[in-house]
């Protein structure tokens, strides 16, 4: 653990405070990252700016979450506009991630795990449109100026969740491995572990271990007749765990919270360099880096065929994790978080200045 704990340091930038159908960060670290942009564009012509896509009333952090409400109803009926971005985008779910090797330092467009609507592509498409740029090679999804807010604003947040970018792939004998081109992905010898959904934790341990670590949090609602999960996904534990643990360990609640308490910090957040189309690319390569963070000391167990709903076949790997993986996953998750509204920010004041 001491090699996570040394990367870490380095990479933090303020130490001392892909996966199909996921929702990265969950509501309220989309939320956080939302807030972040909001507090740090006031005042802006880029402000004004949102203001003109925007509904009166809305803002990024209540923006923030659309882009994975159109996948169902559980934030409430479907609107209209929701309907429509759906009818449009049958590949929706698809521009959330990129399957990214973790071991990798650097994105490359057509490699393993990559694709033409990836959250890469999707992201460079968002920008194309909000600086008014109507070359249809540049919008093939033909997004309106005020999807494209919407959706770069959920995607900023996605790319900085460490798994929405690198993904393990886990060989027949329990390894990670690089696989060298996709047709090696067979499910026979090198199986995707669908952005680290079918990496499973034990749930009881994983709780015994953030007790110890971890501020206690409000008390969470036991639904009546629903049994208790034994394992947790490793995609869910970095979707919301790591944010309710980063929340708690700051003594916020609510995302502004949590917003204000990050910018009060002063964090240095290094802006990418050069044309701003390229920052998508940016933030591939150094969500990378916090996914190496996120599987370090991190491994899979025994492969354990298991059956779907509709009778398919696939397979989990029970994952193990060190005694102390709740500290320094939730300082990854914070450091992320606000890299994700800062660059958010930094993102929408380069495209209107």
């Amino acid at each position: 653990m001491k090699k996570l704990a040394c990367a870490l340091a380095l990479t933090a930038a303020f130490a001392s405070m892909a996966a199909p159908d996921a929702a990265a960060w969950g509501r309220d670290g989309h939320r956080a990252v939302g807030a972040i942009a909001d507090k740090l564009l006031k005042g802006s012509n880029a402000q004004k700016e949102i203001a003109r896509l925007l509904q009166p009333g809305e803002t990024l952090e209540s923006i923030a979450n659309w882009a994975d409400c159109v996948k169902g109803t559980y934030c409430g009926p479907q609107t209209q506009e929701m309907v429509d971005y759906v009818a449009g985008n049958p590949r929706h779910s698809e521009y959330h991630y990129t399957n990214t090797p973790f071991q990798l330092d650097h994105y490359h467009e057509h490699g393993v795990g990559t694709s033409d609507v990836d959250i890469v592509q999707t992201l460079e498409q968002c920008i194309a449109v909000l600086q008014g740029k109507t070359d249809p090679a540049l919008n093939p999804h033909n997004f309106s100026k005020r999807q494209a807010l919407i959706l770069l604003t959920h995607f900023a947040g996605d790319i900085h969740q460490p798994l929405h970018v690198g993904s393990a792939f886990v060989s027949k004998d329990g390894k990670f491995v690089v696989p060298k081109n996709r047709a090696e992905v067979d499910e026979t010898l090198v199986f995707d572990s669908r952005g680290g959904n079918n990496l499973l934790l034990d749930d009881e341990r994983l709780g015994m271990l953030s007790s110890k670590l971890i501020p206690a949090g409000e008390p969470v609602a036991i639904k009546e007749g629903v049994p208790r999960a034994l394992t947790k996904p490793f995609h869910s534990y970095w979707d919301s765990t790591t944010v309710d643990y980063a929340f708690r360990r700051i003594k916020t609640r609510t995302p502004e919270q949590f917003a204000q308490v990050a910018i009060d910090s002063h964090p240095h957040v290094a802006t990418p360099k050069g044309d701003v189309a390229t920052w998508p690319v940016q933030w591939a390569n150094d969500g990378l880096v916090a996914a190496k963070l996120a599987y370090a000391d991190v491994t899979p167990g025994k492969l354990t065929p298991q059956t779907g709903k509709k009778g398919e076949t696939y397979y989990t790997f029970a994952l193990e994790v060190p005694d102390n993986y709740p500290v320094p996953s939730s300082a990854v998750a914070k450091t992320q978080l606000i890299k994700g509204g800062y660059n958010l920010a930094a993102m929408l004041t380069t495209i209107w200045p």
